[in-house]
């Protein structure tokens, strides 16, 4: 059984002792932690968003939630079954002082977790994460008196509210869409995708829409998170029958990436690429994705004129940097869109509307679009050391070693060798150091994750 607690929010595995696994004390607790914060943050606003995804759990974590808000003297309104950008761009519209999806993304079946959101519908800092977290730590609440106890309110509208905004962007083209006539196939998990997806679709004039596991069970039809070797299904169902396209989301919505109409994969890292391309072809601008996403971004944004900038990993911090460079598109190398004319928060649903009308002006297939953008491959490696290595201090060795290379350090350590860069970053909770590469062939990508193990090993026996 698991339990993480962190400054983005708790996650576990249903079942089990507590302080050990996501327990329905463990439930309450961070909770209770996350209202009081609201409270102290902003009195006068007790107005909290909820929703959450299908899996198995939710409904009873969601009850939990709920009843302990209201014990907070805290007013909630409940999505019931939705999707974590739709609960975002629903926190500010209304008037909410923060927001909590309860969703374990692309974690599996017995996983849920707690996703906390401020009042403009965005995760919360690390600050005030570290401060939820000191609150929760030390039990320091306070639950209201029985005439004081908070609201419940549900509201299903949110979905299809969320989808009128999209379609109300500029860059997104329903004619265009309606126009191609585009045959597609959607793989949803059998979570809330399946409501959202054929929704957007019909709504972006879509009418030949086919949906594989697309039920909002929350029995998960296969490992939930959208990589080619947990997608065979759809795979399978393209090359039986003719689409122009295949989408795939994960449980809560958030990240997107596409087949092509040969069956072979888009690429979950192409998704932030090819949506990008289309937005820079109409509006000038920086892009940012994090230390760990391909070149392909860069190389795209450059040639279109503008600046690229590498965020640390994780969602906040790219959205940060996307702030403070301006940036007009952004996202996460695992098929996250961030597209700050709408609202800052990874959102499959407008990249889906994004990318049908790139797709549909280029008179394209998907599989000819993709061979237009720089071919690059990602190696994903890690290397196990004993707990009496400074990790550290082995990256800080590595570091040194490459000193005449461009080197970014604001996360770990990242070397770029012309086309070719590696990301060395350390576990927070064990003496692991993961390796990502990436190159223009896969092997040259595994040679320097090689390369660079074989340093790490030299710096490690040099200090025994």
């Amino acid at each position: 059984m698991t339990l993480i607690k962190s400054i983005s929010g708790i996650r576990g595995t249903i079942g089990g002792k507590a302080g050990d696994a996501l327990t329905p004390l463990d439930v309450v607790k961070f909770t209770a932690a996350y209202g009081t914060w609201l409270k102290r943050k902003n009195p006068s606003n007790k107005k909290i968003v909820l929703g959450r995804d299908a899996r198995l759990s939710g409904d009873m974590v969601s009850k939990l939630v709920v009843g302990t808000l209201q014990g907070l003297g805290l007013d909630v309104l409940d999505l019931g079954l939705s999707t974590t950008p739709t609960v975002e761009v629903a926190v500010p519209v209304e008037n909410a002082a923060g927001g909590i999806i309860l969703t374990a993304s692309h974690n599996p079946i017995q996983w849920n977790a707690l996703k906390l959101l401020n009042e403009v519908g965005e995760f919360i800092s690390g600050a005030d994460g570290e401060a939820l977290l000191a609150i929760a730590e030390a039990e320091d609440f306070d639950f209201v008196d029985v005439k004081k106890l908070g609201s419940y309110a549900q509201d299903d509208t949110w979905i299809k509210k969320h989808i009128d905004m999209i379609l109300a962007l500029p860059l997104v083209d329903k004619e265009a869409i309606k126009e191609r006539n585009f045959k597609v196939i959607v793989d949803a998990v059998n979570s809330t995708g399946g409501i959202a997806v054929p929704m957007l679709l019909e709504a972006l004039g879509v009418t030949q829409i086919t949906k594989l596991h697309c039920e909002p069970t929350g029995n998960f039809a296969h490992n939930p998170e959208p990589l080619p070797e947990n997608l065979t299904d759809i795979t399978k169902a393209i090359e039986k029958t003719k689409y122009d396209l295949g989408i795939v989301v994960d449980p809560d919505v958030d990240r997107l990436c596409f087949f092509c109409e040969d069956a072979s994969p888009f690429g979950e890292e192409y998704t932030l690429v090819a949506v990008a391309d289309y937005i820079l072809q109409h509006t000038k601008g920086n892009t940012v994705s994090n230390l760990s996403s391909t070149r392909a971004l860069r190389d795209v944004t450059e040639k279109h004129g503008n600046k690229y900038y590498a965020s640390a990993v994780g969602e906040v911090n790219v959205v940060t940097l996307m702030k403070s460079s301006k940036a007009i598109i952004g996202g996460e190398g695992n098929g996250g869109i961030i597209y700050p004319e709408l609202h800052y928060g990874r959102d499959a649903l407008v990249g889906i509307a994004l990318f049908l009308t790139h797709l549909a002006k280029s008179g394209k297939k998907i599989s000819v679009m993709r061979k237009g953008y720089p071919e690059y491959y990602i190696s994903k490696n890690k290397i196990e050391l004993t707990a009496d290595i400074n990790v550290d201090e082995v990256l800080e060795a590595v570091k040194k070693k490459y000193a005449k290379n461009p080197i970014n350090a604001i996360d770990g350590v990242r070397i770029d060798f012309d086309k070719e860069w590696v990301h060395l970053r350390k576990s927070n909770t064990e003496p692991i150091i993961r390796i990502y590469s990436e190159s223009d062939s896969m092997t040259k990508a595994e040679n320097l994750a090689k390369k660079l193990i074989s340093d790490i090993k030299e710096v490690v026996a040099a200090t025994m």
